[in-house]
This record gives structure tokens, C-alpha cells and sequence, in this order.
């Protein structure tokens, strides 16, 4: 693969616009040292030296992309809170467009705060709610979705089971792929497994591809076996699997291929299959071909894990990579 048509795919990323839904949720780090236990319990005891917050979940997705010089605008849930509007402004500040966020009254941002000392996370604590959305909020994500989704180039659905995406939104999916032709990229998790259908591609990791087809990937091999299953499964055109260590498998309908991983130093593979979803999405919606996009999309990851907490990729650190 030459280097110098892969700089050019990159270099094209600039003003393509993406839109991504789903769920949103605000990465909040504590870092700090550890020099004793505690007298009160056998615990560590972290003295802390600062603290910072990061997109995560849906708006890392969104970060990647406009990291890679994408358009991007953003749909999905907030609550009626400090945190959420913590959120709002880190998207601000990135130029990201969050006309598509609603803000539901009665429910919580959600918060995942990471507690690290000596490069090592020592505890996470996750704020939450665990009751459904309001249908109402629901719907006018879909609405604001469906107006937003005019102007995109390529679509993210980028699902981290916190209840943000209902069957309305995929329909809304099936209703826009039958309308206009455009990638769309599914991120799944296990709580909405059974809804996913006639998504370009959807992206697995390991475990979620084990679940979903029901058998074990020990190889690439398993990996394309399961993804072949996994076609038929959720009627979509291609399945790319990240399997960490091993690289990824993309198997489409008529192609299958191993891309091994480039990284020999992993710090945290927190938000890694966030860039991996950006980065090759967006490559395609910039006239890569699959096998491209994936290569593209192996060596961001390979980025992205030897830092510490989520990250994005920039196109800066793209270009020097290749």
C-alpha cells in the first residue's frame, strides 16, 4: 500500500461532514501519587496533583473526526445538569455542532471518573441512570437526527447501551439509507444487538463479535468465520472486528482480510474502537476503499493506546505516522 495515496485519503479528510448519535458521556480524570495505605482500611491511598475532563462515548467519536478535520455535528442526550453542560462547552470548544443534543430534565449526564496514580487507574466510579428515557426526549432525538442528517456525507451510530438510541432511530436509519446513499457505521453493544439491520458496516470487538455470533475467536480465522455470521445476522454490507493484540478482520460480501496491529506499546485502549469507528468511516466517506480505510484505522488506534485515557488522533499524527 503506497504511503503517498494514504497521506492523500488523510489529506482529504478536511470539511467532510459527519454526523454521529448516540450516547454521551463526560470522562473525568483524578490523577494523582500513591505513597501509603490507608490506617482506616486496606486501600491505597491517592494524593491527588489535578484533575481534568474529556469527551467520551458518543462525543470521542465526534472528537476523532473533527481531530481528522471532518465537519462533524453530534446528536444525542443530556441532563438538566452541571456535567452536561461541562459537556457542552469541552463540544464548543472543539467547534463541534450540538444542535442535535437534547436535554432530558428528569435524568443525569453520565460521568465515568477515572482515578490514576503512577500510570495506573486505581478505581473507576460511574454516575448513571438506569431507568429508560422519556419517549418524548427519545423522539426529538430522532427528530433532530433526521434534519441533521440532510447535510451529512456519512453517519456514526455510535452505541454505548445508556438508552439514547431506540427502535425510532433505527428506523429513521433504514428510512435515510433507502432515501440517499451514504456509509453508515454502527458501534454496537450487547443491549441492542437485535436491532441493528442494513447498516454499511458495523464494528465489534472481540467479545461483543463472540456474543453476537455465538462462538469463540481464539484467531483471525474464528474472526472471519464469526463475522461471516454476524453478516447474516444484522443483513449488513461489511463487519470489521477489532481483536486488540491481533489487529482487526474486515469481512465484507465479497472480501475478507486480516490487518495485524501496528502498536508495540499500549498505555490504554480506553475510546480505541471510537477512533477506530472515526477514523475509517470518515475514510470511506473520502473515497478509500475498505481495504485502505482499515489500515487507516489500525494505525490511529495504534496512536490513541499509548497514551494515557481517551484520546483522539489528529491528522498531524496521522500524516507522521504514514
Amino acid at each position: 500500500m503506497k504511503p503517498a495515496n494514504l497521506e492523500n485519503i488523510v489529506k482529504s479528510y478536511a470539511g467532510i461532514p459527519i454526523l454521529v448519535v448516540g450516547d454521551l458521556i463526560l470522562d473525568r480524570y483524578v490523577w494523582g501519587t500513591v505513597d501509603r495505605i490507608s490506617p482506616e482500611a486496606p486501600v491505597v491511598v491517592v494524593k491527588v496533583k489535578g484533575d481534568s475532563a474529556r469527551l467520551g462515548g458518543a462525543a470521542n467519536v465526534a472528537h476523532n473526526l473533527i481531530c481528522l478535520g471532518a465537519k462533524v455535528a453530534l446528536c444525542g442526550v443530556i441532563g438538566d445538569d452541571s456535567h452536561g453542560q461541562e459537556l457542552i462547552d469541552l463540544l464548543a470548544q472543539k467547534d463541534i455542532d450540538t444542535s442535535g443534543i437534547v436535554k432530558a430534565n428528569d435524568s443525569q449526564t453520565t460521568v465515568k471518573t477515572r482515578v490514576i496514580a503512577h500510570a495506573q487507574q486505581i478505581v473507576r466510579v460511574d454516575r448513571e441512570d438506569d431507568d429508560a428515557l422519556d419517549s418524548k426526549v427519545l423522539s426529538e432525538v430522532n427528530e433532530r437526527f433526521r434534519v441533521l442528517s440532510k447535510n451529512a456525507q456519512g453517519i456514526i451510530i455510535s452505541d454505548y447501551g445508556k438508552g439514547a438510541l431506540d427502535a425510532g432511530l433505527f428506523h429513521e436509519v433504514d428510512a435515510l439509507l433507502e432515501a440517499k446513499k451514504m456509509p453508515v457505521l454502527i458501534d454496537p453493544k450487547e443491549k441492542n444487538f437485535n436491532k441493528y439491520r442494513k447498516a454499511t458496516f458495523i464494528t465489534p470487538n472481540r467479545k461483543e463479535a463472540q456474543e453476537a455470533s455465538g462462538m469463540k475467536i481464539k484467531n483471525p480465522i474464528d474472526a472471519v468465520t464469526a463475522g461471516k455470521k454476524l453478516l447474516e445476522r444484522w443483513s449488513c454490507d461489511s463487519v470489521l472486528v477489532t481483536l486488540g493484540e491481533m489487529g482487526m478482520v474486515f469481512v465484507g460480501k465479497n472480501e475478507d482480510f486480516h490487518i495485524p496491529t501496528v502498536s508495540q506499546e499500549v498505555y490504554d485502549v480506553s475510546g480505541a474502537g471510537d477512533t477506530v469507528a472515526a477514523t475509517f468511516l470518515l475514510s470511506v466517506a473520502s473515497k478509500a476503499s475498505f481495504h485502505q480505510a482499515a489500515y487507516l484505522a489500525n494505525h490511529a488506534a495504534g496512536i490513541v493506546v499509548r497514551e494515557l485515557g481517551t484520546a483522539a488522533v489528529t491528522k498531524e499524527q496521522m500524516l507522521a505516522e504514514l
